[in-house]
């Protein structure tokens, strides 16, 4: 029953994703969004990349089918519910990618499997996101009042299209899983832990301002498997900008030579 606030208070495991058989997986790659969109960013990849690749869309609470859901504040509860959500997935190898905030959650879900022994992923897609123990270098935008949280987002992102800032009733729906998101990535604290046993890809873009290139290699230090750093055309939603770039540098990463060097 939804509570009074209009929010369900959860939702079953299979509300994240959206498991399905295919005789021609070899591999699943759960995909985590960027602060403010669902899993349907993802929907596209399954017909531009081959067969053996499963692209698994995974979706965060408070948008899309889980839109009556409160979205997530707390890391911790977010992570531990979407690893019961890919459990069933693990019946097959499997990877993860992760954009910006996703890249973050991505991370923290790897190692939640590990702590319950699911499993490590073939790799870990890393994109658009600082290395995650590295202290905050931006101004948190989270609290800010709504007017200035909207122009500061526009400004240090880039994003919304004016189609957007015309439809109030759009902006409405969009800004306050934006702020949730982005106080969930703000606040986020990476614990000190073992690294991964897991080959490391990391994704950036040449323009983005949001992150330098040092601060994308410092992931290194998160595997014991291979690194590799790969910059691509784009500012920081450079995934939809130079779209075909990166799922060639994906798929290669994916379907090509244990070796982490490879390069796409």
């Amino acid at each position: 029953m939804p509570h009074s606030d209009g929010f369900r208070p959860f939702a079953p495991p299979e509300a994240a994703i959206r498991l399905r058989h295919d005789p021609a997986a070899q591999l699943r790659l759960f995909c985590l969004p960027h602060a403010g969109v669902g899993a349907s960013i993802y929907h596209p990849w399954s017909r531009l990349l081959p067969p053996e690749i499963q692209i698994c869309p995974v979706q965060l609470p408070g948008r899309e089918n889980r839109i009556r859901e409160r979205p997530p504040t707390k890391l911790p509860d977010l992570i531990r519910g979407l690893a019961d959500a890919v459990d069933p997935g693990l019946d097959l190898p499997f990877a993860i990618f992760g954009h910006s905030m996703g890249a973050a959650i991505g991370f923290e879900l790897a190692r939640e499997l590990r702590r319950r022994n699911r499993g490590t992923p073939r790799r870990l897609v890393m994109s658009g996101g600082r290395a995650p123990h590295l202290p905050p270098r931006l101004t948190p935008l989270a609290g800010l009042h709504a007017g200035q949280f909207l122009e500061a987002v526009r400004e240090r992102y880039g994003c919304f299209s004016s189609e957007i800032l015309q439809a109030r009733e759009m902006l409405d729906l969009v800004l306050p899983i934006l702020r949730a998101d982005l106080k969930l990535f703000e606040t986020y604290q990476c614990s000190v832990e073992p690294p991964l046993d897991c080959p490391v890809s990391v994704f950036g873009g040449i323009d983005d301002a949001t992150v330098t290139q040092d601060e994308l290699a410092d992931w290194s230090c998160h595997t014991t498997a291979g690194f590799d750093l790969c910059m691509l055309p784009g500012g920081h939603f450079f995934p939809q900008e130079s779209r075909d770039e990166v799922l060639r540098a994906l798929e290669a990463r994916l379907t090509g030579p244990e070796d982490p060097g490879v390069r796409g």
